[in-house]
């Protein structure tokens, strides 16, 4: 009896110092991560333009956005954002992942260099590109110049028609080494033995991606996709703001972009809250689905 009243002690005063140890954390966590979340959660039920007293209107806010065609032009340039950034950041990080895994000559240094683009900040990158895209005295109409297409030329950020795509190509470019990098270290934990028995099995290298290395690199496929998706909603603000702040004509509104001008020019913080609320809702469901897709696809070696 003593014995275990001593051990149920040591167990008590255990728990009580992990709670201890965890308390500042999960104090952090509330004040700065779980706090704001249901504070917006509440705004987002409220008309309120930051200064005056809220007023609670319930899911009026959410009811709005089926009929704001501004919100649903936002939604589906997000939409084709996303689609665009999944395929051609995965497609083109792993193939520069399997180019990279090579006895390349000078291969450390070409790593370093695609990787360079991912250390800019978004203002840098934004600047830079504004001037390559600049229509009279861009770097891009100029090679078309000098390549004799001059019939290509365009204003690549002032027309409607491709300025989204336009953008869609920087943020590619700015990310491709993240994703590259992820890809690569995910090679790197392939067994080398399982090619050099396909090679004796007469496998060729269409055919050792095809049933070694895919089915290996699924999980990293879609954490790349996870992160693809989610920069692809909530992180391209800045890219955006800085190119073309959602012009023209809201060519390349986003949620992100639209959602901030509603909250600090229009002053309607409830209904701008909704917007980010919805938005969270899409990536969440999203990145559920594909975790769920993810256990599933797991190999074992």
């Amino acid at each position: 009896m003593a014995a275990s009243a001593r051990r149920k002690e040591a167990m008590g005063g255990d728990a009580f110092a992990a709670a201890l140890m965890v308390a500042p954390a999960a104090l952090l966590l509330g004040l700065f991560f779980v706090w704001p979340f249901l504070r917006g959660l509440w705004i987002s039920a409220t008309r309120w333009d930051g200064f005056s007293a809220p007023v609670f209107v319930g899911f009026a806010n959410y009811a709005r956005l089926f009929g704001d065609g501004l919100f649903q032009g936002a939604l589906i340039n997000n939409l084709i954002f996303v689609a665009l950034i999944l395929v051609f950041k995965n497609g083109f990080g792993m193939g520069l992942a399997l180019l990279l895994d090579r006895a390349l000559f000078l291969r450390g240094p070409i790593r370093a260099a695609v990787f360079i683009p991912v250390t800019l900040s978004f203002a840098a990158t934004g600047l830079l590109w504004s001037w390559i895209y600049n229509p009279v005295f861009g770097l891009l109409n100029a090679a078309l110049d000098l390549a004799g297409l001059a019939g290509l030329k365009r204003s690549w950020l002032g027309d409607a028609e491709i300025a989204l795509y336009a953008i869609v190509a920087v943020d590619i470019w700015k990310w491709l080494g993240f994703h590259a990098v992820i890809y690569l270290a995910g090679l790197q934990t392939i067994p080398a033995e399982l090619y050099e028995a396909a090679r004796i099995d007469g496998a060729n290298a269409f055919h050792r991606f095809r049933h070694i290395t895919l089915p290996l690199m699924m999980p990293v496929v879609l954490i790349n996709v996870i992160l693809g998706l989610s920069g692809a909603f909530v992180r391209n603000f800045d890219i955006v703001q800085v190119l073309t702040q959602g012009g023209p004509n809201h060519a390349t509104e986003v949620v992100m972009t639209l959602m901030v001008k509603t909250a600090f020019q229009d002053g309607n913080m409830g209904y701008a809250s909704a917007m980010g609320f919805t938005l969270f809702l899409i990536v969440g469901l999203c990145c559920v689905a594909l975790l769920a897709l993810m256990r599933r696809s797991r190999v074992e070696l």
